[in-house]
């Protein structure tokens, strides 16, 4: 277990751990935090890892897919498996696949989007 600026950084022993977890979140909410990542080595050979984001503090219990936990998972699972560049798996409801490289201070994250939202800002 460990934190960075965002969220609690969680590693479970399986995959099946992370797919199966029934979070409190209305203990979650009460965490100083933005939210708690659960991550785990991926039991396919389809993604290198795995992982989940809840953030009830913030109004998300659950987030689909997380860019911004990625830029943190990718040096920590570099570290780990000894390799730079790897597909990792966000096992939420919806769920996604991302491609996730650390170059030096850099995390590169490509996948598919879903736009949920359009707006605009009008300047007054």
């Amino acid at each position: 277990m460990g934190r960075n600026a965002f969220d609690y950084l969680i590693e479970l022993v399986s995959e099946e751990e992370i797919r199966n977890l029934k979070p409190d979140f209305s203990r979650l909410a009460k965490i100083t935090t933005r939210g708690v990542c659960v991550t785990s080595i991926s039991s396919s050979d389809e993604y290198d890892f795995v992982s989940r984001l809840f953030a009830p503090a913030i109004g998300i219990p659950e987030d689909p897919v997380t860019g911004s936990t990625h830029c943190c998972l990718g040096p920590y699972w570099m570290k780990k498996l000894n390799k730079n560049s790897f597909t990792a798996y966000q096992a939420s409801e919806r769920g996604g696949f991302l491609k996730v490289r650390v170059i030096k201070e850099r995390v590169l994250i490509s996948g598919k989007a879903v736009t949920v939202i359009e707006g605009s800002i009008l300047d007054s």
